[in-house]
């Protein structure tokens, strides 16, 4: 995902404008003075960028500090590269043992089985075995392909209770990933650190994924054009967000390889293995990033038929890249303009 202007933006023929339809005309007027600030960094293995129109004394050193506490938070809770993170000594928990979480860690839990919920488990936050297994964990990448298994028979989504003290329990075997919804998190997390800042008008990538507030310098929603999957005919999409976020999951993202072979950083919770190429790439829209983060991965897990009906069931602005054609749903479409 890029943003169509700014330092880290693309320029080319649009076939599709999307705005968000329930966005008033006039509200678009240009914003207040401010000064138009730019700036990124690295975090969660990924990098990130901003474009924020800032108020007066308030400068790029102050706006980056308090981004930098937020994603570091982030890291300290639900990174599984991070030995001592919240999420690692869950992982490494004896059976029977109960964990204390952060309410951050807590709302991310929520968010990741509510998805899980809906998508009957195409979404399950409890896959850190077979994340290590394929190599997308902390554990070095295997130089082989792992061999075949007749499933997955780790603890899933399911075995994610808590104690009557609300401490996470630890049934033995359970290990969390939320690799698939913490970017998209953190993204929402930063953004309200924004808005305390004193910083209304703003866009912010972490990793492809995107949130904004407020609107550009001269007014105008932010515009974000949307990835095409390479080797793809999928239209040129650009999207307006304000108030909104955007995610997309691909299958070229993340991927590994070994042996000969190549596979997709997206699992299969029921097999416990990477998914095929039926989905070049899934984008889509949210009021919350970490919310479009999970319902892409779900998408992508449930294939082009059965994530187009999930996404139409449940009103998802969404759009789903095959290798033979562009699929939309309802919803998406009433973005069009």
């Amino acid at each position: 995902m890029n943003a169509q202007s700014g330092p880290f933006g693309e320029t080319g023929e649009v076939a599709e404008l999307l705005l968000p339809p329930d966005i008033a005309p006039d509200s678009i007027r240009p914003v207040p003075a401010g000064r138009m600030l730019t700036m990124g960094g690295e975090t969660m293995g990924t990098g990130w960028r901003l474009s924020a129109v800032a108020p007066k004394g308030l400068d790029e050193p102050r706006i980056r500090t308090s981004l930098d506490g937020v994603f570091q938070a982030v890291i300290r809770q639900m990174s599984q590269w991070e030995p001592d993170s919240e999420l690692s000594r869950f992982n490494r928990g004896a059976p029977g043992s109960t964990h204390p979480i952060s309410p951050q860690f807590r709302i991310v839990l929520d968010q990741a089985m509510k998805i899980a919920r809906m998508s009957d488990g195409a979404f399950d936050p409890a896959l850190g075995d077979a994340s290590e297994l394929w190599g997308f964990g902390a554990s070095p990448a295997p130089t082989v392909p792992p061999a075949e298994s007749g499933g997955n028979s780790a603890p899933r989504w399911q075995a994610i209770t808590f104690s009557a003290a609300q401490e996470l329990f630890q049934p033995g075997g359970l290990r969390l990933d939320l690799s698939g919804i913490a970017k998209g998190f953190a993204v929402d997390m930063a953004l309200a650190q924004l808005r305390r800042s004193g910083v209304e008008n703003a866009l912010l990538e972490i990793g492809g994924e995107l949130g904004a507030i407020g609107l550009r310098e001269d007014g105008m929603p932010w515009w974000v054009d949307v990835e095409t999957p390479p080797g793809s005919d999928a239209p040129h999409a650009r999207i307006g967000l304000t108030g909104w976020s955007v995610a997309t999951s691909g299958h070229y993202h993340r991927r590994r390889e070994a042996g000969g072979e190549s596979w997709s950083h997206t699992l299969d919770p029921e097999s416990g293995r990477p998914i095929g190429d039926q989905i070049l790439a899934v984008t889509v829209l949210d009021r919350l990033c970490m919310a479009a983060d999970a319902l892409a991965t779900a998408i992508m897990v449930l294939g082009p038929d059965a994530g187009m009906m999930f996404a139409e069931w449940n009103d998802i602005p969404a759009r789903i890249v095959t290798a033979e054609a562009t699929h939309t749903t309802t919803r998406w479409r009433s973005w069009l303009n």
